[in-house]
């Protein structure tokens, strides 16, 4: 997924880290209601983003958890076969905690669940991560702080689990922590946590020892733990826990003593990073899944080892020769209804496409999900029906070997259902795909694939345009591009295409003629530039203009006559017709941010540190305002009003100057808005039944409370429309109102999706 942003985190206190929060925060206390009830649902996309794990209850037959890295958690509902999202409580200052490093179902009681969260360990996530526990499946939370950061969206986050409750005594859990701060214990079920001091080893593995911004520099920590349930009884601590540590020469301990000492297993193999430990405790086999790299996108060498935890016993168990194996091992899983029967993932094997193995003999022999006839053809064991998320083929049309849809890639989670052995889940890089014929694999049949993700939103969202006219939302999304939804409720064909972007960073429409819309992004080659003249169904590619490196934001004239771009790596531009040549605009710097009067054809406004101007000629000539007074630092965000030639409202800033800021002169002045603390996003939508001006929106602070604010009165007062279950974590990219619905918001999440409110029927 995108990082929001990258800090190496210091020595942190080895003492117990807090317990509780204040009462009222959305986690386990009294929640602070809408001024104005919404109902809140998701613009139906399923999926879209990576997911690391996946974890089934051993205890209850149906319930299973699924973790992301930037977008929160979710549990299973077997009944209708969804997701329902977990952390959407988690507000704005809290907003790394909805990156999940680690999930666990609780063995003796399915009501409760853990989670560690924390999206970052260096200094682009500003707090520490935290314990997340529930006692009604995640409905509702409690929080223990952590004196360190936790990396849910850092390089090795597909390995683990690295949080895990004893099977006999449940008030015991384990967390492996990244960083070096080794292994941690908790003996109260979660409310406090201790390091556990006499560990050996808090890793040393780093991707990338040279990468100054501590992304790629992290050292990976413990990564997961797996206890031995055949060495406890009820009530007591399982005498055996086995725990892997990102260490290539030393990566899997064991204690014997429920965890008062440690010991290096010996005899274990080297030369590589375990992803995996699972434990077969019938047969008294522990499987490991080894890659070269932490993955999840590098690994080009890995093995498969089984452990006889009786004899001491190492075997290589690998599906492939090593001198054919150009990926890593992961996405590690046994079948507990038929022990015996194991299934590992080459989880980085990219290209010409995953590859999932499996054996029923306790990996003696393996074989394989595809295999080559004569290449480039395959003979495939299974069958691909995305039909319920079509746009998982990418609009691609491969060359074999490769296919589409493919079976999948960054597949590091591999679930077979404890009490179904026909049920299997694993995540990929989009999607969560599954089978619930698995057994046909056996039988010299097909089985089949299909996604298994409706519920689970997992897109990070930058702009959003919902047009008068045509579809009701258009979105530009990170990683998948963005969608034309006609449908709010039905999932779209296929993401933008002709060029296809891996992340639109701007969207436009020319206000009165909504049918032209232009777009911008990121791109591995080619142009950085689309337009379309039927409302976003089908595109077609402009030229850049010399030294373009990214997509940066775009102005559509208001009848769509031209258009001004300021790109990544070049300074603003504008262009009539469609982008087949761009001229350079002038009194305007690089890099500053375009919007389009939403009247006026000819009028364009940009901003950059502080600084409004204006253009009259369409876009070839910039003039600096005198309006004073606005942010001259922070991420600023502004927009034109529909219908109203030179009304613009401007939100964003940073310390005292953060907040909304409205001008009707075009920009040569500005009022700063009363009674907002700070503002981050400004968009209309239909005014209110007997009001004149549109309705506004904005993702805001006011009366020191964060939230969702709608004014009907074009600004002299707001209603918080969001309550504290529905947050979302980081809602600061992107929010309008929907032209066509009165009360209609569309909200911008980094990792959950396109949500949209509605007022409440109820």
């Amino acid at each position: 997924m995108l990082a929001a942003g990258l800090l190496v985190s210091g020595p942190a206190a080895a003492g117990p880290a807090a317990a509780e929060p204040a009462a009222g925060d959305g986690r386990g206390g009294p929640t602070a209601a809408a001024d104005v009830p919404y109902d809140w649902r998701n613009v139906r996309i399923d999926g879209g983003g990576f997911v690391p794990g996946i974890v089934f209850s051993r205890t209850e037959p149906g319930l299973a958890y699924a973790r992301t890295d930037i977008g929160g958690a979710y549990r299973w509902q077997e009944d209708d076969k969804t997701w329902t999202p977990l952390l959407d409580s988690v507000g704005w200052d809290d907003w790394g905690h909805t990156g999940v490093v680690s999930i666990a179902s609780d063995p003796v009681e399915p009501d409760n669940v853990y989670a560690a969260v924390g999206t970052y360990t260096n200094d682009w996530d500003p707090n520490n991560g935290a314990v997340y526990r529930s006692g009604d499946r995640g409905a509702t939370w409690r929080k223990a702080d952590l004196p360190f950061k936790l990396g849910g969206n850092m390089p090795g986050r597909g390995m683990g689990e690295r949080l895990a409750v004893d099977p006999h005594d449940n008030d015991v859990l384990y967390l492996g922590a990244p960083s070096g701060h080794g292994l941690w214990r908790s003996t109260d079920a979660g409310a406090t946590w201790a390091e556990v001091t006499d560990f050996p080893n808090p890793g040393n593995y780093v991707e990338d020892p040279g990468d100054t911004s501590g992304y790629a520099s992290d050292n990976q920590g413990v990564v997961w733990v797996t206890f031995d349930e055949s060495t406890g009884t009820p009530g007591n601590p399982t005498g055996t826990v086995y725990v892997g540590v990102a260490d290539t020469e030393n990566a899997v301990y064991r204690s014997t003593d429920a965890g008062a000492t440690w010991e290096r297993l010996p005899g274990q193999p080297t030369g590589y990073l375990a992803h995996k430990g699972v434990l077969d405790a019938e047969n008294g086999y522990l499987y490991l899944a080894y890659s070269d790299k932490g993955g999840p996108y590098d690994g080009g060498a890995g093995q498969v080892w089984r452990y006889a935890t009786a004899t001491g016993e190492w075997r290589d168990i690998s599906p492939a020769p090593a001198a054919d194996t150009y990926f890593g091992y992961s996405g590690l899983s046994v079948d507990r209804q038929r022990p015996g029967t194991v299934m590992v993932t080459g989880y980085s094997s990219w290209w010409p496409d995953t590859q999932i193995f499996r054996s029923t003999d306790s990996g003696a022999n393996w074989t394989r999900a595809w295999d080559y006839t004569s290449y480039p053809n395959r003979d495939n064991r299974f069958t691909m029906d995305v039909s319920s998320v079509p746009w998982l083929s990418w609009g691609a049309n491969p060359q074999p070997p490769e296919q589409t849809p493919k079976l999948g890639w960054m597949t590091e989670t591999l679930e077979i259902d404890p009490f179904d052995s026909d049920r299997m889940m694993y995540g990929t890089g989009a999607t969560i795909y599954g089978t619930e014929n698995l057994t046909a694999w056996d039988a010299g049949a097909t089985f089949t694939v299909t996604p298994m993700v409706r519920g689970l939103e997992e897109t990070a969202v930058l702009d959003l345009i919902s047009p008068p006219s045509g579809a009701p939302l258009l979105s530009a999304l990170g990683d998948v591009g963005g969608f034309r939804h006609t449908d709010l409720t039905q999932v779209p064909e296929l993401m933008y295409t002709q060029p296809l972007f891996t992340n639109t960073t701007s969207l436009d429409y020319a206000e009165t003629n909504p049918g032209t819309v232009v777009r911008t992004g990121s791109a591995d080659s080619g142009p950085h530039v689309a337009f379309s003249t039927d409302n976003g169904a089908h595109w077609f590619a402009g030229q850049d203009p010399g030294g373009v490196t990214g997509g940066g934001t775009v102005a559509a004239a208001a009848d769509g006559s031209r258009f001004v771009w300021s790109p990544e790596g070049a300074g603003v531009h504008t262009t009539a017709g469609f982008g087949n040549s761009w001229t350079p605009a002038a009194g305007i710097p690089a890099g500053a941010t375009v919007e389009a009067d939403r009247v006026d054809p000819q009028k364009f406004y940009g901003f950059a540190a502080g600084t409004f101007y204006v253009s009259t000629d369409g876009g070839a000539t910039f003039t600096a305002q005198p309006s004073a007074g606005l942010p001259p630092s922070g991420n600023v965000r502004f927009q034109a009003v529909p219908g109203r030639e030179g009304d613009v409202w401007l939100a964003g800033g940073s310390g005292d100057t953060y907040g909304l800021w409205h001008s009707t002169d075009s920009g040569a002045t500005f009022d700063r808005v009363p009674g907002l603390d700070e503002a981050d996003t400004i968009g209309f939508g239909k005014a209110a039944p007997g009001a004149a001006y549109q309705a506004l929106y904005t993702s805001a602070k006011i009366d020191g409370v964060r939230g969702i604010f709608r004014s009907t009165d074009a600004g002299a007062t707001w209603e918080r429309i969001n309550d504290d279950a529905h947050q979302w974590g980081w809602t600061g990219a992107a929010i309008t109102g929907d032209p066509r619905v009165y009360g209609r918001v569309y909200v911008s999440t980094n990792g959950r999706g396109v949500v949209y409110g509605d007022v409440s029927s109820k």
